[in-house]
């Protein structure tokens, strides 16, 4: 019989975890337990502050469901999101950054053809998007998928309005044979992140805002490259220096400038990083 006191129990449990057949999940179950148990010593958690963390936790799960997920809303405000991005994403120089992925991205979003507007209804500015899509070479990569989407001038993603049953501000696009690519949106405008649920009270409680700077959201995947996952940030948007999900990168903030009609344009190129395996100018099919 085990006499288990605050001193051993990290050794038993971790001595429990011994016959994980995968090495991997292994090392991450181990190292997890270690730290959470080193975190609950360090701060000498009682059991009273552990329930209110059990009851946090169930609460973001219960607000979870098809159109919010509360658990990536809480991993991208406590910098973990952004932390698993620089992790993975160590490209080479003269690459496009990426950033976090956000819980606003839907699956099958509506094919546009270049140059068609896919805000589809939602209220803003009109904004003309250009730009490019090459490799690391300079290679333009012809048709190149790009995976777009953005909140209206409200600060709103569609899924987020009740009673909206099409899909406004987001579409897939396909770069042309010189990998360039037009369409037309809305200006982009700072906004805030969900806060009327746990989350929020986090944020709360702990003195931070929920605001976001203004960006449009990209997803660029193209066969022979790794996919982009990344944001185009608004110049001189307020909270670019204080992103509540810490997703800002300076090589991502562009100028979106203002015409004479009163809308504005935007420009940028995307260059992707190739496969080890793949050959130069190798690009969608």
């Amino acid at each position: 019989m085990q006499n288990l006191n605050a001193n051993n129990i990290t050794q038993a449990v971790l001595d429990s975890l011994a016959s994980t057949s995968d090495p991997r999940l292994k090392e991450i179950m181990s190292s997890l337990v270690r730290h959470l148990h080193d975190f609950a010593r360090e701060v000498n958690l009682t059991e009273a502050e552990w329930f209110k963390g059990i009851e946090f936790l169930t609460a973001c799960g219960h607000m979870t469901d098809d159109k919010r997920q509360e658990f990536i809303l809480l991993s991208d405000v406590l910098g973990l999101s952004m932390l698993t991005v620089a992790l993975n994403n160590d490209k080479p120089a003269g690459c496009t950054e990426a950033t976090v992925f956000g819980p606003f991205h839907v699956e099958s979003a509506p094919e546009y053809a270049l140059g068609d507007n896919i805000a589809n209804g939602a209220k803003g500015v009109p904004c003309h998007v250009s730009g490019t899509v090459r490799g690391l070479s300079g290679e333009p990569v012809a048709g190149a998928v790009l995976d777009v989407w953005q909140s209206d001038d409200e600060g709103l993603y569609d899924v987020q309005h009740p009673g909206i049953d099409h899909a406004q501000a987001r579409g897939v696009l396909r770069a042309d044979a010189t990998g360039r690519f037009h369409f037309r949106s809305i200006l982009a405008v700072p906004y805030q992140v969900p806060h009327d649920g746990p989350v929020g009270q986090m944020l709360e409680a702990t003195g931070r805002h929920p605001w976001r700077p203004a960006h449009l959201h990209f997803m660029i995947q193209a066969p022979g490259y790794e996919t982009l996952i990344t944001h185009v940030f608004r110049d001189r948007s307020a909270y670019l220096d204080s992103d509540v999900v810490f997703g800002v990168r300076e090589s991502l903030v562009c100028d979106w400038t203002e015409q004479p009609d009163g809308s504005y344009a935007m420009a940028f190129d995307f260059v992707l990083n190739p496969l080890p395996s793949a050959p130069k100018g190798a690009g969608a099919a």
